[in-house]
C-alpha cells in the first residue's frame, strides 16, 4: 500500500479506542452496581505494575549494549483495565476487556485482523505471571487475571478457536460478552467460575 493510500485510510486508534473505552465503561458498571453492599470491590486502572519493567534488573553486558536514557527513573510497567479485591480475604484477581471487530455475517475475513486478543496474552508470560499471583495472592494454580471479549470478536469463527485454544484448560479465565445488553451472563460466570477464587 503507497503512502497516499495509507494517508487516506482510517487509522485503527481512531475508531477502535472510542470503542473499547465504552466497552470498559460498561464492564465497570456492571460490577460496580454487582458489588455494591458486597466485600468485593471494582478498581479501575490498578496502578501496583505501572513500573515493573522498569526495576527488571539487567546485566552490565546487557546494560553496555543497549540505549541507556540519561534520565533516573521514567514510567514504564502495565496497567490492567481492572482489579477485583475481596476487602476481607485481600485477594486480587486482574481483568482486562478486550472488544475487538471480527469476521461475522456481512463482513469480510479481514474484519477480523485485528490484535487486541493477542496483546491480551501478555499475562501468559512467566515473569508477568509470577507478578500478578504474588499481588493477586490467588495462588500458584490460578491464573491471576480474567480476560472478557467484546464486539464482533466474540462471534469470530477464527479468533474464538485461537482464544478457545489459547486458554485450554483455564477456561473460566475468558468470557465472550456477545450481548452487551444483558449483564446476567457476565455476572453468572464470574459467581460460578470466579469468585471462589478470591474467598
Amino acid at each position: 500500500m503507497g503512502t497516499k493510500e495509507l494517508r487516506k485510510r482510517e487509522i485503527w486508534q481512531d475508531v477502535s479506542g472510542p470503542k473499547a473505552g465504552v466497552a470498559e465503561k460498561n464492564f465497570y458498571e456492571v460490577f460496580l452496581e454487582d458489588f455494591e453492599g458486597s466485600d468485593f470491590k471494582i478498581r479501575p486502572n490498578p496502578n501496583e505494575f505501572n513500573n515493573i519493567y522498569f526495576d527488571v534488573k539487567l546485566s552490565k553486558n546487557v546494560l553496555a549494549e543497549i540505549y541507556t536514557p540519561d534520565l533516573k527513573k521514567w514510567r514504564h510497567g502495565i496497567v490492567p483495565d481492572y482489579a477485583i479485591d475481596n476487602l476481607k480475604t485481600k485477594k486480587t484477581l486482574y481483568v482486562e476487556v478486550k472488544r475487538q471487530d471480527g469476521w461475522v455475517e456481512g463482513k469480510s475475513r479481514s474484519a477480523g485482523r485485528g490484535n487486541a486478543h493477542e496483546r491480551s496474552c501478555k499475562f501468559f508470560t512467566p515473569g508477568l505471571l509470577e507478578i500478578l499471583k504474588e499481588h493477586g495472592k490467588l495462588g500458584d494454580a490460578v491464573l491471576p487475571f480474567w480476560v472478557v471479549f467484546q464486539g464482533d470478536i466474540t462471534r469470530d469463527p477464527c479468533r474464538v478457536r485461537e482464544i478457545t485454544l489459547w486458554y485450554n484448560g483455564y477456561p473460566a479465565h475468558f468470557f465472550m460478552w456477545r450481548d452487551l445488553k444483558n449483564k446476567q451472563p457476565l455476572i453468572d460466570h464470574f459467581n460460578k467460575k470466579l469468585k471462589h477464587l478470591l474467598t
